[in-house]
């Protein structure tokens, strides 16, 4: 009975031992670019919030859930970011936040890079997207960097326009180590 109990403490130390990351803002950086009129344009997004639990070590384990505020768009034209808050984009009042949830994370082809597997909800429509990502050790935390593309129909954002329906999204999340709960 003893052992059967210290194999499950060790088992439940182990799985404890997955490190947790808050994002923030500080240093994070969510941009994207999209042409209109053939032209490229370049846009952010901030307000990140969530939970990382990783370890380089044990990718499997990992899990991202990380969400920013819809509101925060900026494409430095307060006329267009007001208008791409609206219904007809982003419709920021009924869908505040866009998410990413990682449903697996696997080792990429070189040391410090890893595999995104997930799920991205935009406005209220959640679609599954892959990736590649760094990971690199940064202070008590680390800077998660990858991009990936996406089709703003298939989020039902804008309609017939001329903004390409196609986007570059580009990710540098800074996530700083969780305190240890008190005791």
């Amino acid at each position: 009975m003893k052992k059967i109990l210290l194999f499950i403490v060790a088992g439940l130390s182990w799985e404890m031992g997955l490190a947790q990351f808050r994002p923030v803002d500080q240093g994070s950086s969510i941009k994207f670019t999209i042409q209109n009129f053939g032209f490229d344009v370049d846009g952010s997004f901030s307000g990140l919030r969530g939970m990382v639990n990783f370890d380089p070590q044990n990718p499997a384990n990992a899990h991202f859930d990380v969400d920013i505020d819809a509101n925060t768009i900026n494409t430095g034209n307060d006329l267009r970011d007001n208008h791409l808050r609206g219904s007809s984009y982003f419709d920021v009042k009924k869908y505040p936040r866009i998410q990413i949830v990682s449903a697996k994370i696997s080792p990429g082809d070189k040391k410090g890079v890893f595999l995104f597997a997930g799920k991205l909800t935009i406005k209220g429509t959640t679609k599954d997207i892959s990736f590649p990502f760094e990971a690199l050790p940064s202070g008590e935390g680390y800077l998660f960097k990858g991009s990936f593309k996406i089709n703003r129909k298939d989020f039902q954002v804008g309609g017939t326009s001329t903004i390409s329906d196609n986007l570059e999204v580009q990710l540098k999340i800074v996530a700083q180590k969780e305190p240890a709960p008190a005791k």
